[in-house]
């Protein structure tokens, strides 16, 4: 009778020892899938998806530091193609205008209502005037904050009867703020000024 005891006593030890690495290894099982799964979800997190002519081509996420020195250069880039491509059309004019504004501060917006007051706009309507804009390279520093710029291009200004050619040089400083649907980069420029805008050439059409 006490055998018989003895054997149930073992018995029972030996079930519990198997129940505890059951549960220890259901344990393990569970951590390790919920770290797995969280690994993925945060490498699933990190792609996005361009749609392109129709197809979606994938991209990586990083960190904004590591994109600054290209998204600065395009927030640059962006702002003078707004504010210097013109056509003849008013509201092709205050579209463009509108959309450098919002990627500048009041130092663009005083340059605009220069030219306005001086009938700059006015005259590109009035003589079927297109302006254009090539950049030709940015100087950025990014090792002060905030980040000073040097932009250097140049500006067509085509004419029914000529195309004249100018050298176009600015300068200004970047600075962070929230990114939004008109300021996708999430930057500001400010002190911007023109440092140099005079005649290359003209060509006769």
């Amino acid at each position: 009778m006490f055998k018989q005891f003895h054997n149930i006593e073992t018995a029972f030890r030996h079930v519990r020892l198997f129940t505890f690495v059951l549960i220890a290894a259901c344990m393990s099982i569970v951590c390790f899938t919920i770290l797995e799964s969280y690994r993925m979800v945060t490498k699933a997190q990190e792609r996005i998806y361009i749609l392109a002519s129709g197809k979606a081509l994938e991209a990586l996420a990083g960190e904004r530091k590591d994109n600054i020195p290209v998204e600065a250069r395009d927030h640059i880039k962006m702002f003078h193609f707004y504010f210097f491509q013109l056509d003849p059309d008013d509201k092709l004019i205050a579209s463009h205008i509108g959309q450098a504004l919002y990627l500048s501060d009041a130092s663009a917006k005083k340059q605009f209502d220069n030219l306005s007051e001086s009938g700059y706009y006015t005259g590109i309507i009035s003589g079927n005037i297109s302006q254009m804009v090539t950049m030709d390279s940015i100087v950025l520093g990014i090792d002060t904050y905030p980040f000073r710029f040097k932009y250097f291009g140049k500006q067509q200004i085509i004419r029914p009867t000529a195309i004249l050619t100018r050298n176009l040089i600015t300068e200004g400083f970047l600075r962070s703020v929230s990114r939004s649907d008109v300021n996708p980069h999430g930057f500001l420029i400010e002190r911007w000024k023109i440092i140099d805008n005079h005649d290359l050439e003209i060509k006769n059409r």
